[in-house]
């Protein structure tokens, strides 16, 4: 949720010279921007937010943690190696490109069998946000390359890359609610 208020803020603040739909979101955290500081801090509010989710995810599978992590590592480094004023980057682009491909594959990672397992760590919905996310990233490198519609791409992959986690700790907490309820009823 950060990371959308921070556009939203940034982008704001950036006025009509800033285009949404073409322009990445990076380009509002760039040096010399007028809302950078916004989107800068946005990325580590992020990336600290995926850290501490991936440190309290104990019921995701090890590999998917890391992969979390590995993701709020990403938004840090974002964060540390802004986007130029203009032009490309090669640090800024393999450090998103990273981070969008770790963020794409925890929720795989992530996930385990058994009825005890919460809603948002079972295969299905598991594989299904990690395609949701591959597809949007595919969308987002289409209208990179082709100059298109870039920014709502990534708009739309990022929102699912920062809401999925906090589905998956809600999934768990009902699913903690829903075991402690069962034990308490076994127990009469």
């Amino acid at each position: 949720m950060a990371l959308i208020l921070g556009w939203l803020v940034a982008a704001s603040l950036q006025g009509s010279r800033y285009d949404p739909a073409a322009q990445t979101i990076s380009v509002l955290a760039a040096p010399g921007a007028s809302g950078y500081w916004v989107m800068t801090a946005a990325f580590v509010a992020l990336g600290v937010c995926h850290l501490l989710t991936a440190w309290g995810l104990r019921p995701a599978a090890t590999p998917g943690r890391l992969a979390l992590a590995a993701g709020g590592v990403s938004a840090l480094a974002v964060a540390v190696v802004p986007a130029p004023s203009s032009g490309g980057s090669l640090g800024h682009g393999s450090v998103a490109a990273v981070g969008f491909t770790v963020l794409a594959v925890w929720p795989v990672l992530a996930a385990r069998t058994g009825d005890a397992v919460p809603w948002g760590l079972r295969p299905l919905p598991s594989l299904g946000a990690t395609g949701v996310m591959a597809l949007g990233a595919a969308w987002f490198l289409i209208e990179l390359h082709q100059r298109g519609a870039a920014g709502a791409a990534e708009r739309a992959v990022t929102t699912v890359q920062s809401v999925w986690p906090f589905v998956v700790v809600l999934s768990c907490f009902r699913g903690a609610g829903r075991t402690a309820r069962q034990a308490r009823l076994v127990r009469r």
